[in-house]
């Protein structure tokens, strides 16, 4: 399957460009953001290996794997594999161990969708290299209204870790906010997409009725946000769509 890409925007080349939903409980996992984000989970019939998918708003803006199946070690948590596009996985590979990430996965063939590996960066955050071939990524519109928007990592060091992705790795990473904790808190690193909505407090109402878990999260001041984590502890970032840095409203005629 060939995928749409934007030239600007997430899944630019050196742009986050993809995200997999890693859990054990498909069923659950789908009726939570479904309930809570009115993400859909299907079956993409024009994939050859009929993966389950994830739309929003007419575009594919993800795939969801079974961490059941024997290909992943036993007891390995939920979580969310994200994707940064890149035109040498071998080469950026090594640039990145180079500069004290912990390689994972060694480059390795995705069929003919593409080649990747996957690592730690050296705050511990998980990052996967994509080398597109018949895949390219994301299927959505620069500021898709209401959607994915950006990506964040909040970490201990963020200015040394930008300089790791910005300088080290030479990826324009643009779309993304490397940012401090909040006062008395002291998250694991792991990079989260940043999603915007019209109602944030409908947004937290339904993730609660379907025992999810919200917290404050403001990494600007005056910038309405909320950390959103559900019931098997994946976590995205979610702000009013009206605040989003960079957003602008869709044109109407």
């Amino acid at each position: 399957m060939t995928a749409h890409t934007e030239t600007t925007g997430l899944g630019a080349s050196g742009e986050f460009c993809w995200m997999d939903i890693k859990t054990r409980d498909i069923p659950a996992t789908a009726d939570f953001f479904s309930s809570v984000l009115d993400w859909r989970f299907a079956v993409d019939e024009t994939d050859w290996r009929r993966a389950t998918k994830i739309r929003y708003g007419g575009h594919w803006i993800g795939s969801v794997s079974d961490l059941s199946t024997p290909i992943y070690p036993p007891g390995l948590p939920a979580h969310v594999a994200f994707y940064l596009s890149v035109d040498d996985v071998d080469r950026c590979t090594a640039q990145a161990a180079a500069h004290g990430a912990q390689l994972v996965l060694a480059p390795f063939d995705a069929a003919d969708q593409g080649r990747m590996s996957t690592m730690l960066d050296p705050v511990g955050a998980a990052f996967s290299l994509w080398q597109p071939r018949e895949f390219t990524g994301w299927q959505f519109p620069p500021g898709l209204p209401d959607g994915p928007h950006r990506m964040a990592l909040v970490c201990e060091r963020p200015d040394q870790t930008e300089h790791f992705y910005r300088h080290a790795l030479g990826l324009p990473v643009g779309h993304a906010d490397f940012l401090p904790p909040t006062a008395g808190a002291a998250p694991t690193p792991q990079w989260e997409l940043v999603i915007g909505v019209p109602d944030l407090d409908a947004v937290a109402t339904r993730a609660r009725r379907h025992g999810g878990d919200v917290m404050a999260w403001s990494p600007r001041a005056g910038r309405a946000a909320m950390r959103l984590s559900s019931t098997e502890g994946l976590t995205f970032h979610v702000t009013a769509a009206a605040d989003r840095p960079g957003h602008v409203p869709p044109t109407r005629t």
